[in-house]
């Protein structure tokens, strides 16, 4: 239960009754209230005297917002004007509608200004030109509250009926984003409840007042709703307010209570008695909330938090109230490079320039002595703040006393002279991901999607609930369980499932494989990792359970828990790992490149033989770029998707140190994506019967989400530059420039895939007939070529010459008589000359004479 505390601050009249309205400036230095009456008041924080009063303004204000040196308040006649902090004098009518203001809200940077009213459009106005306005027509009802994203990117306009459009920002132009119905409720835009949208500090989030008598928080980059304030109020809520630091949350209802809420805990914390209030800000820096009433009144509330609560407004920014927040989301790894692997642009807030050292000495402060003999030598100056030069700074911004007493007893530096810092540098490592997951977006997410099926989970609070859906439900059946180990990664097979979960509450992480199928009574098994270890990517195959962890070990188990290998990962940290069959496939971080970027590398290893196929070799990425998914096709082979849209297959994996990366489709490269008529991309789950299986994502979405979205299948399509050269009229009418060109070298690199499988493994009959087939396809495609050259003339038969010595033997009888039916004779004695020549075991020697 809330500490409830009586009203003890008294109000001061300054208007009329009627509605009031609150508003502090940025540097917390002024408060400016407006009210129904002509009269606008300016407060002096901490001045006990009378405010300055405006006088003979427009009647009945409706809204005001503040800058540090002018203020703009809106009025039931329609107009907006702007009032100078300076000469306490109205400068101008900034803009005006044709019926009553309700809202004003000014963008971060201070140049917009956003107003809505009861017309239909909701008008942003350049407040240093007028003449500059950007007009919102999306709205169907009017608009009763605008706000702005603390970092600009967005502006949320809440309307009468409820519903909630948010435009994106860029530069001059704003563009509709998305419109949210149903967390808001239908209200007059003159009504004493709110609808307003209360950005959450960090920008992250934002919280409504729902019909409910709750307050809903959602994030904006996936648009789902996230936690709930609730139980705080018996009546509408009238009016939030997140603290500076988003810390807490204040609120007030219509059943008379001021409510602060922590947001970590959506926990009610202090609860004030204050009837009808309507308008509540924070003060920027101090213990400080003012609140106005429906009866005119105004409340500066000094001492606004009790001192038990104190610190948690005292506090660094807080995140966003998330179910769960995406940052937390990247797995901690072993060494320190980690920390800095994070991505701190996500958001402004979480780039901090370090505290500047505090002189000190006489010689800190007056610098270096002047000697001529380099007294200057590897200093480095800390100019931009980049802190760099600030290794020996602790947690408070100082120089520790070891650090001092440390470089004081070292023998080099001498006294009066500065000390020469050194720049410390880390690499941003590649996070690890597990391959065929995606994050939570509300309190659901995919643990795994695949050619088999999907495992998901929701969060229910206090566990989770998972569940196994399969694509081919006659040879499977789904299944769904209570998780109260709230596993996070998951894999699935044809043989089984296995999960694992991090080390939670003082419980080490766990592994849990379970088979779908058994012939004895008990056949799943679990293991616990040891203290502080966690799973960083989890992998299965038909014949092994692997896992890389953040000690950098990867740990291998057989499908029922017998322990079979155990090794150091040579590249660490891990990134992430697949498996087919025996094979095992590790990418790690390796050596650091020119770009300031570990390069990626990886091992493939044969763990029934214990053998090495590829060991420690780069992963093949452009500047850039980063890994999506790594994953073994159907037929064995190691495939990599990137983010930029490129297929990847390993060709000659099996032979050490002759393996590469070929390129079997560019998704930029699509039909459907020519001139621009789609905006889409692709989230890859598999390769299987030569095409590439995945999902399509539309609306700038990056991961798939529920319910579960079909799959959809693409043709490989070697990424080949358009000839130029034309074929004549009489070719064939689908011959479009280069498509036999890219279908040789498409079918050769699968003839050359199902060479190595074949002459690795025990092949079937199967294999060896499609080894066959995919030969046929190749030669094939080579007489359709040898064709295209024929029907050139004489010039190309060079050219087309060439095209025959690619070809088998058994095939080169056929190539003549391609020749012999477009009448080249020449052609047609030299290829029989080669033929002649590679039955003969002289391949090269005819083809020179």
């Amino acid at each position: 239960m809330p500490t409830v505390v009586p009203a003890r601050v008294r109000s001061r009249p300054a208007h009329t009754p009627g509605p009031t309205y609150v508003s502090y400036t940025p540097d917390g230095r002024r408060m400016i209230t407006v009210g129904s009456n002509n009269a606008i008041r300016v407060y002096t924080t901490g001045s006990v005297g009378e405010p300055v009063t405006i006088d003979h303004c427009a009647e009945s204000h409706t809204a005001v917002v503040a800058a540090n040196d002018a203020f703009w308040a809106g009025s039931e006649d329609g107009t907006v004007s702007t009032y100078s902090l300076q000469s306490h004098a109205l400068e101008n009518v900034l803009v005006r509608s044709s019926l009553p203001v309700r809202d004003l809200a000014l963008s971060p940077d201070g140049e917009w200004l956003a107003v809505s009213s009861d017309e239909l459009v909701v008008k942003v106005v350049r407040v240093h030109d007028m003449g500059r306005v950007l007009y919102l027509r999306q709205q169907r009802t009017p608009a009763k509250h605008v706000s702005f994203q603390p970092q600009g990117a967005c502006l949320a306009v809440s309307c009468a009926d409820g519903v909630i459009y948010v435009y994106s920002m860029s530069g001059e132009s704003l563009e509709l984003l998305r419109t949210v119905d149903g967390l808001a409720r239908s209200l007059e835009t003159d009504a004493l409840a709110s609808a307003h949208v209360a950005w959450h500090p960090d920008g992250r989030t934002f919280a409504v007042p729902t019909a409910a008598r709750e307050v809903q928080v959602m994030s904006w980059r996936d648009w789902e709703r996230q936690r709930t304030f609730s139980g705080g109020h018996t009546a509408d809520i009238t009016a939030l307010a997140w603290s500076p630091n988003g810390a807490l949350l204040a609120t007030a209802g219509a059943d008379g209570r001021v409510v602060v809420w922590e947001t970590k805990t959506q926990r009610a914390l202090v609860q004030y008695e204050y009837d009808q209030i309507m308008s509540l800000a924070w003060h920027p820096t101090e213990n400080m909330v003012s609140f106005a009433s429906a009866d005119g009144e105004v409340f500066l509330y000094p001492d606004f938090l009790p001192p038990e609560h104190l610190d948690l407004l005292q506090q660094p920014l807080h995140a966003s109230p998330f179910l769960h927040d995406p940052r937390a989301d990247v797995p901690v790894t072993a060494g320190p490079a980690a920390v800095h692997g994070a991505d701190a642009d996500a958001d402004p807030h979480a780039r901090r320039h370090p505290r500047r050292r505090t002189p000190d000495s006489l010689d800190d402060v007056l610098g270096p002595d002047g000697d001529e003999d380099g007294g200057d030598d590897d200093f480095v100056i800390d100019d931009d703040g980049g802190g760099y030069a600030d290794a020996d700074l602790n947690g408070f911004g100082k120089r520790s006393h070891a650090r001092a007493d440390e470089a004081d007893a070292d023998a080099d530096v001498r006294p009066g002279k500065r000390r020469a810092t050194a720049a410390v540098w880390r690499p941003r490592v590649h996070e690890p991901f597990q391959a065929g997951s995606t994050p939570w977006r509300g309190n659901r997410r995919y643990l795994c999607l695949n050619l088999v099926g999907s495992v998901w989970t929701v969060d229910q609070e206090t566990h989770h609930t998972v569940t196994v859906e399969f694509y081919d439900r006659e040879y499977h059946r789904d299944f769904h369980f209570t998780d109260p180990d709230r596993y996070d990664q998951a894999c699935l097979n044809d043989a089984g499932a296995a999960f694992a979960c991090p080390p939670h509450h003082g419980h080490p992480a766990l592994v849990f494989y379970r088979p779908h199928e058994t012939w004895t009574s008990r056949a799943d098994w679990r293991i616990s990792l040891p203290h502080g270890e966690r799973v960083l990517a989890l992998s299965l195959s038909s014949s092994f359970v692997v896992m890389t962890t953040s000690t950098g070990f990867v740990r291998v188990y057989t499908l029922y828990g017998t322990p079979f290998r155990l090794y150091r990962q040579k590249s660490t940290p891990s990134v992430t790992c697949a498996a087919w069959r025996d094979y095992v496939l590790t990418v790690g971080n390796g050596a650091v490149a020119a770009d300031g970027r570990p390069r990626l590398m990886y091992t493939i290893d044969n763990v029934k033989r214990d053998e090495s196929c590829q060991s420690e070799d780069i992963v093949a990425l452009p500047d850039g770029a980063e890994i999506q998914s790594v994953f073994f096709s159907d037929t064995g082979d190691p495939c990599l998707y990137d983010s930029t849209g490129v297929l990847l297959v390993l060709l000659h994996w099996r032979r050490p140190g002759q393996a590469r990366w070929v390129p079997l489709l560019d998704t930029k490269l699509l039909g459907r994506l020519a001139g621009g008529r789609k905006e889409e991309s692709y989230w890859p789950v598999g390769v299987a019967r030569d095409q590439f299986h995945c999902i399509i994502l539309k609306g700038g979405d990056h991961h798939p989400y529920f319910p579960r979205p079909l799959l959809t299948e693409f043709d490989f399509r070697i990424p080949l530059p358009t000839s130029t050269s034309a074929p004549e009229a009489d070719g064939p009418a689908d011959d479009e420039p280069g498509r036999l060109d890219e279908s040789f070298v498409r079918h050769a690199v699968a003839l050359e895939l199902a060479e190595d499988l074949v002459a690795a493994t025990r092949s079937t009959a199967a294999q060896r007939l499609d080894l066959a087939r995919k030969q046929a396809e190749v030669d094939k495609t080579l007489l359709l070529l040898l064709a295209r050259e024929c029907r050139e003339g004489e010039d190309r038969g060079m050219k087309a010459l060439e095209l025959v010595g690619l070809m088998t033997p058994r095939v080169m009888e056929a190539a003549g008589k391609v020749a012999n039916r477009y009448g080249r004779a020449l052609l047609e004695e030299k290829i029989r000359a080669l033929a002649d020549g590679r039955l003969a075991g002289d391949g090269e020697g005819n083809e020179e004479d």
